[in-house]
């Protein structure tokens, strides 16, 4: 069996786990659920994203978030365009993450452009960010399944990747945007993202909408991944996508990872601090295995 020794969560929690609340989730509830997370020993999470406040309205504080993010963390804040990434450079962080889906109608109703149109824009602005020494990682979504196209081609998955690696990008994040794959096709994906792209980070981003999450993470380990994005309590979701429900539970991967040996360097009992913190802001109750066996917040 193909395991590493060790794996890295990427928590998504305070961004793409939240963006899609809908009543407003206190900023400095916000503040406290980074900072528990930063104290399971998660090392490396998206805080926030400089979007647009109308049509995002839960990331409307982000400023405040980076200004307030935990120390020796690489916090990642997500910013889709020009005018995003000028708000970054006004405040202090120094890890950003953009995106474009490979799948042209995502695209455009996601940020009103075609992939082709955001790669262009996008190329120039990763050279900028890493002149000035910025970590830069590349969301690529819909990279198996899009909710209006349907089944993306593979090779198109690979191309974009491979663009985004040749114009800089430090990590490519390649995610299951609406849940459909399953363990045979993220097998085959990260498999040859490895080999074709053996210089750039590769993490992985599941979502649980068919519950085939935890089956595509195993699968991607043995394809060589050893880096997850993973949302505490299960939240997320995106407002573009259609029937796209949570992240896959960090609990529950890394419940997961370290019962087959792979040490993630995550707390369990202190991440579920974290969800304790969070869960009463939220719209839906946590439902996720780990969380719900380990017992319920007071």
């Amino acid at each position: 069996m193909n395991l590493p020794k060790k794996a890295t969560i990427i928590e998504v929690g305070p961004r793409d786990g939240l963006q899609n609340e809908q009543k407003f989730v206190d900023t400095e509830v916000k503040k406290e659920f980074i900072r528990q997370l930063a104290s399971s020993g998660i090392k490396e999470m998206e805080i926030t994203s400089f979007v647009s406040p109308k049509w995002v309205p839960q990331m409307r504080d982000a400023a405040e978030i980076v200004h307030a993010s935990p120390a020796g963390v690489r916090n990642i804040v997500l910013a889709p365009n020009r005018r995003g990434i000028d708000r970054v450079l006004e405040t202090s962080s120094k890890a950003v993450a953009v995106f474009v889906g490979v799948s042209n109608t995502f695209n455009k109703k996601n940020i009103n452009k075609s992939t082709e149109e955001s790669l262009k824009e996008l190329k120039p602005i990763i050279s900028e960010l890493k002149e000035k020494d910025f970590f830069v990682r590349a969301c690529i979504s819909t990279a198996f399944y899009c909710p209006y196209e349907g089944k993306v081609v593979e090779s198109d998955t690979i191309s974009l990747c491979r663009e985004f690696a040749e114009a800089g990008a430090d990590e490519l994040s390649v995610a299951d945007t609406i849940g459909m794959a399953v363990p045979t096709e993220s097998f085959s994906l990260f498999s040859k993202l490895k080999k074709e792209l053996p210089g750039t980070l590769i993490a992985a981003h599941f979502h649980d909408t068919r519950k085939t999450a935890l089956a595509n993470i195993f699968s991607a380990l043995q394809a060589g991944i050893d880096r997850f994005d993973t949302s505490a309590g299960g939240l997320g979701g995106c407002p573009f996508a259609p029937g796209a429900t949570g992240n896959v539970a960090t609990e529950d991967v890394v419940y997961m990872l370290e019962r087959m040996g792979v040490e993630t360097g995550v707390d369990l009992d202190e991440l579920k601090k974290a969800i304790d913190l969070v869960a009463p802001a939220v719209s839906r109750p946590i439902t996720t295995g780990y969380y719900q066996l380990s017992g319920k917040p007071n």
